[in-house]
């Protein structure tokens, strides 16, 4: 056998390998005497049909399964000696088989890109601040405040504003169809809280129940509802109920209404610092990714097609099954698609460069890590350890736990070598 590659380009290679006659001619011969066995040929008795007979009649069909024998036999082989990791199945150009002729055949394979080194060191990114600003302690401590509201029936001469729980009934009509399955009865939404379409809002904003009106709407194409999107709908509109929101006061009372606080301050406080651990966590993520985004930078090598679509499939499949359990009917479009596609390049070459990083640095996961990795999974999901240890028993998973454990080590020493700098 004898071989001869070509790099087309660092991740596309080519070999052309030639099977020499005597071994074509072998396999043949193996491949007739088979068929001789087995052939049931008209006038002649089982095994003794002659070469010239069987050749006439299954002649194409033996040559095509010696040429992929052929290949199946010497692909890998001819692979092995040119020391590189294949990301796809070859594609397979070949002659026919002749007999006394030599055998020739090329494959095309994406392999991993070589990198000799990666340029980690002294990568520059800023690390945002984890300052708490009064404008979002205000924020959250309302937010504890709405949590802790009640709803009250509205007075007599309230009408509907923004804040106000309304219950209502409505119908969908397209093109004079009713649409069972997109009508409700009972529906309590918060205005200017509530996902409802705005034109259905503007309708309640200022009536009082009991309040009947009908709106013409052009629902999006985005909608949920197969039957509504894209279409011109219109909504039979009841309003049967209003309800305000009282809010309690903000003073030491209500922080100690709510069992855990002496005081409005430490109240205040335990929001402080609950934001600036929130504000930590945001901040060392934004870090990494800008680290990541510095390092693909400083490094541009090619990366193979094969794995962008894969990771574009596991992205796009993530994408799809959040917006199910949104209930929402997720869409993407030619430009989300374009930003998916080049997120994904980034993400595979990001991930080949810290792999050779942690093969550079012998890295290592051993079961400690392990182990680590699922006390930390455990306390981010509030999981019990052995149910958490349990849903990474399989192989699969495992290998995901220490691909994201590796992941974390190698950013450790990109950060370690990194200048950071902190935003104002």
């Amino acid at each position: 056998m004898q071989t001869s590659a070509q790099h087309l380009s660092p991740v596309l290679l080519e070999l052309n390998i030639q099977i020499e006659a005597d071994r074509v001619g072998a396999e043949l011969e193996k491949a007739y005497q088979q068929l001789s066995r087995q052939a049931r040929v008209r006038g002649y008795r089982p095994g003794k049909a002659p070469r010239s007979v069987l050749r006439h009649m299954f002649g194409a069909r033996v040559a095509a399964d010696v040429a992929q024998r052929l290949v199946d036999e010497t692909y890998q082989k001819a692979l092995d000696e040119q020391k590189v990791q294949t990301v796809s199945r070859p594609a397979i150009e070949s002659q026919s088989v002749t007999e006394n002729e030599p055998f020739s055949y090329k494959a095309r394979v994406e392999i991993l890109p070589k990198i000799d080194s990666v340029n980690f060191e002294g990568l520059k990114v800023k690390r945002p601040s984890v300052a708490v600003s009064p404008e979002k302690l205000e924020e959250q401590l309302k937010a504890v405040q709405r949590a802790n509201s009640v709803l009250e029936p509205a007075g007599e001469s309230h009408v509907a504003a923004a804040g106000d729980v309304v219950t209502v009934d409505f119908t969908v009509r397209v093109a004079g169809k009713l649409i069972k399955d997109a009508s409700a009865e009972n529906l309590d939404l918060e205005l200017g809280r509530s996902a409802v379409l705005p034109e259905i809002e503007n309708a309640l904003l200022g009536q009082r129940p009991p309040f009947e009106t009908e709106v013409e709407v052009d629902v999006p194409a985005g909608s949920n509802h197969p039957d509504l999107r894209g279409n011109k709908a219109v909504f039979a509109i009841a309003l049967r109920d209003l309800k305000t929101r009282v809010l309690p006061e903000l003073d030491d009372e209500f922080a100690k209404d709510l069992g855990e606080f002496d005081s409005l301050e430490a109240l205040k406080k335990s929001i402080a610092e609950d934001l600036e651990k929130r504000l930590q966590e945001a901040a060392d993520n934004a870090v990494a990714q800008r680290l990541v985004a510095e390092l693909v930078k400083a490094n541009p090598i090619e990366v193979p097609p094969t794995l962008v679509q894969q990771q574009l499939q596991v992205t796009e499949q993530e994408l799809l099954r959040q917006a199910r359990a949104q209930g929402r009917n997720q869409q993407l479009s030619q430009e989300m698609r374009r930003s998916l596609i080049q997120d994904s390049e980034i993400k595979v070459r990001a991930g080949l460069l810290m792999a050779e990083i942690a093969k550079a640095k012998g890295i290592q996961i051993g079961q400690a890590d392990i182990e680590e990795g699922l006390k930390g999974l455990a306390e981010q999901t509030g999981k019990n350890l052995a149910k958490v240890r349990a849903e990474y028993a399989t192989q699969q998973k495992r290998e995901m736990l220490v691909g994201m454990i590796l992941e974390n080590k190698v950013l450790d020493i990109i950060e370690e070598a990194a200048q950071i700098e902190q935003e104002e």
